[in-house]
């Protein structure tokens, strides 16, 4: 519908208030990160420039690219254990809880660590996993060690317990969300041609639910790719992920064109992943009506 000259003025009031706001605090403060990533570092300054030496920086130095490496690792590790669990939970509310108010009370109880603070949420895996942490204490109580053990805390894995901790209800959000809308009447007519509960999962419901997955998976590996209060909590030497080096450059290194040519790569590796989340969606996106 096109718009007449009497509607235009208030469209455009309409809008220019959210446009002016992404452009101030989006499109502006990204392109002063770009633009910043290209400058040259005097000590203690930084003189504009247009030179690619931080970013030749970042990928010669064997350091930056082991924690680049790193936390794609551990973001695709964190995604597929938050699946693991994630998926079953969301298929047990929707398939197996017969009472609305029952699976959404439940749903609500996966909710609601959401609304605890981050950083609380974080140290409670440090006091589990500490040498006086409960799961010590557990096994001292029981006998099966003589002492506490310091294997728990302060390395990768103590990362990823903790990080499918934080983010697992990212993934079963959009896993509930799809599953709930799977019509019923496909699943039963599945039954009634003698298919068994394990190919009507396979053939129907997990065809159905890709999307779900794909959103889930996305925010998951966006979210543990982007994290850096963990790794400092139960990381320890060996848990630096590419957000600590982002504040170690913009922090104590005081040294901006690196720490943005950083932040550049990591803006791009995330713009990458959202496009290929968003072509597979597209591909595997089945119409129900």
């Amino acid at each position: 519908m096109m718009l007449t000259r009497r509607t235009f003025p208030g469209f455009a009031a309409l809008f220019s208030f959210p446009l002016a706001w992404a452009l101030l605090l989006l499109i502006v403060p990204y392109g002063i990160m770009i633009s910043v990533g290209f400058w040259t570092r005097q000590f203690p300054l930084f003189y504009p420039d247009f030179q690619f030496g931080n970013y030749a920086q970042i990928f010669s130095d064997p350091q930056y690219t082991t924690v680049i490496l790193r936390t794609l690792k551990i973001a695709f590790i964190v995604t597929v254990c938050a699946l693991m669990l994630g998926y079953p939970l969301a298929y047990f509310l929707v398939f197996t809880i017969r009472s609305a108010a029952l699976r959404n009370g439940l749903y609500m109880l996966v909710i609601v660590p959401l609304w605890v603070s981050y950083l609380l949420r974080a140290y409670t895996w440090k006091i589990i996993l500490g040498t006086d942490g409960a799961l010590n204490s557990l096994l001292v109580s029981t006998g099966i060690v003589d002492a506490p053990l310091d294997i728990f805390l302060y390395n990768q894995t103590a990362m990823v317990i903790t990080l499918v901790y934080i983010f697992v209800p990212f993934m079963v959000m959009p896993l509930f969300t799809v599953l709930d809308n799977i019509p019923k009447r496909l699943i039963e007519a599945s039954e009634d041609l003698g298919v068994g509960p394990f190919m009507t999962f396979w053939k129907v419901i997990f065809p159905l639910s890709l999307g779900g997955v794909i959103a889930g998976a996305t925010m998951t590996f966006c979210l543990s790719f982007g994290d850096f209060v963990a790794p400092v909590l139960v990381g320890g030497p060996d848990g630096t992920m590419v957000a600590n080096l982002l504040q170690t450059q913009f922090g104590a290194a005081l040294n901006w064109p690196l720490g943005s040519a950083l932040a550049t790569l990591v803006l791009i590796l995330v713009l990458v992943l959202l496009q290929i989340s968003t072509r597979l969606d597209r591909a595997g996106h089945i119409d129900l009506t």
